[in-house]
């Protein structure tokens, strides 16, 4: 028997139930079977590339274990996470607006201003909630409310898991690509999905799970709109829950974003083959890339970091502020003069010329152009977030 007759008789997707849309309309919708159990591969791939992703996010985690003040860098992780995550859904706010004052962006944008936002925050109280509440649909509901608040799918049933039929790509129904369960079939899938969660007794290698846990979740679709974001805070959340991460500095939206075409074939191709190898083997792929551009990201942020902090000893006896400034500038890469007074808790006068100093050697970057409501960006870090 060949490795993927073996795997096609191992591993079976699910199934197809007609129901009706209307009178008149009969479709499908795809029943994903029960995960709560072991899953054996066959792809020889595997077992290499699952070695090759433990060991590289292990390097990664070292990061945030040993680079000092490391939390202050931790929020821009999750803000690229949040603009890349909310682009894959067809926003089009970038990483330099991301860091802007809702004042400074254009209200024609404001809205995927929003979104971002709410993303950053989802993710940011999610991890915390960690501390009293495992992941869990709850946890879930808790994020997807917040992910909706205030912005356009704010009428789609915030924190909500769906009550009607919901479906993937066309204009309707009947143009559908992918039609996920029908409302009657989700308490059990779910409930599945959430034993599986927390099984300890399964044996199974952690990112192999969330490997599994990703793409159910996707194919259930539990939710009106933001499964997508949804899904795919939910690795992030498994890697703090897991111990796989100290902090949350992994995430594979990036990948999936530039692989697009690939990340969604792959989904597919499990459902229609019956082939759940080869989208391990793109998710393990995902991780070991990812990781990989997250510890040259940090490398290139302890670099940066060490000459700011060479240059800022030019300053004298300004030196001190300065270097409190350029830490919270790591958290916040976009201030005026007004906020930078506040947090070092000086005159806009003193403060004012500490920034025109940073200024001039080529730490800060001011972007307006403007005398007044002038905005200051410590550009090279930001630019390491672009790429």
């Amino acid at each position: 028997m060949t490795n993927r007759a073996q795997q096609n008789s191992k591993f079976m997707a699910g199934t197809h139930k007609k129901h009706f849309w209307g009178k008149d309309y009969e479709y499908q919708s795809f029943l994903p079977s029960p995960v709560n159990h072991p899953y054996e591969w066959q792809d020889k791939r595997i077992p290499v590339l699952l070695e090759e992703a433990i060991r590289l996010v292990g390097e990664l985690n070292a990061y945030s274990i040993l680079v000092p003040d490391v939390d202050f860098f931790i929020q821009m992780h999750v803000r690229n996470e949040a603009v890349k995550s909310s682009r894959i859904e067809g926003t089009r706010t970038g990483m330099d607006e991301a860091v802007l004052p809702e004042e400074e962006i254009s209200p024609e944008k404001r809205d995927d201003w929003t979104e971002v936002q709410n993303y950053i925050k989802a993710m940011n109280t999610s991890i915390a909630r960690l501390n009293e509440l495992p992941i869990s649909m709850r946890l879930l509901q808790e994020a997807h409310r917040i992910l909706l608040s205030g912005v356009r799918g704010e009428h789609k049933q915030p924190g909500e898991v769906r009550t009607g039929q919901n479906w993937i790509g066309g204009t309707s129904i009947q143009t559908a690509a992918f039609i996920p369960p029908h409302p009657e079939d989700m308490p059990e899938a779910l409930k599945d999905l959430e034993f599986f969660w927390h099984n300890k007794g399964l044996n199974m290698p952690h990112l192999i799970k969330m490997a599994v846990s990703h793409y159910q979740f996707e194919t259930i679709h539990p939710f009106n709109d933001g499964n997508g974001r949804i899904g795919r805070m939910l690795i992030g959340l498994h890697l703090i829950e897991l111990g796989i991460l100290r902090k949350p500095t992994l995430y594979l939206t990036d990948f999936f974003e530039r692989n697009k075409g690939a990340y969604y074939d792959a989904l597919t191709f499990v459902r229609e083959r019956n082939d759940l190898d080869q989208w391990v083997v793109f998710f393990l792929s995902a991780v070991i890339e990812t990781a990989k551009k997250g510890k040259d990201t940090f490398e290139k942020i302890i670099d940066l970091r060490a000459r700011y902090e060479k240059q800022i000893m030019e300053l004298g006896r300004r030196s001190k502020l300065a270097h409190k400034l350029l830490l919270q500038s790591f958290s916040m890469p976009a201030f005026k003069v007004s906020n930078a007074s506040k947090y070092l808790n000086t005159s806009n006068t003193a403060t004012n010329t500490l920034v025109g100093e940073m200024e001039r050697i080529g730490i800060l970057k001011e972007i307006t152009g403007f005398s007044r409501n002038r905005i200051f960006v410590l550009h090279e870090y930001l630019d390491l977030f672009k790429r």
